[in-house]
């Protein structure tokens, strides 16, 4: 719903979360453009999402409304963000534990069919994608 709206903006949607933190819930969505994105940015998109999801009403709890640059730990959605950056150092944590651990740090080898292939120290994990509970990029500074 919100992707078409946003494409018209001249940004790319990388994503949606949905936060329940405490008493409060966040909707954030993250979006991009070459060249980066301005606080500027960020308020044009929040305005038409705003009123899209006013229209549309999907979340019936009370939410507050974040429109927001992926940075520089960016957060990896889907298949196409983890193939993009192959070679790249990332944190993912999955839904249940696959070898006894939910927590992973090491560097994207690719793709085999819908998972995720992880070297971390010299061991290769392969994490299908619809176990992944949130991934990010590492930042190399």
């Amino acid at each position: 719903m919100l992707e078409p709206v946003i494409a018209l903006l001249g940004y790319e949607l990388v994503g949606i979360e949905y936060l329940v933190q405490g008493g409060n819930n966040v909707l954030r969505v993250y979006i991009d453009k070459d060249g980066g994105v301005t606080l500027d940015d960020c308020q044009k998109v929040s305005r038409q999402v705003s009123g899209v999801l006013d229209v549309e009403d999907p979340i019936h709890d009370r939410y507050a409304l974040e429109v927001s640059s992926p940075g520089l730990d960016r957060p990896l959605f889907t298949r196409e963000h983890f193939a993009r950056y192959t070679g790249q150092c990332v944190q993912i944590r999955l839904d249940k534990p696959l070898d006894g651990r939910r927590n992973f740090k090491g560097i994207i080898q690719g793709m085999q069919d819908e998972a995720v292939l992880l070297e971390v120290d010299g061991t290769q994990f392969v994490l299908p994608l619809q176990a992944i509970e949130k991934a990010k990029l590492v930042p190399d500074i």
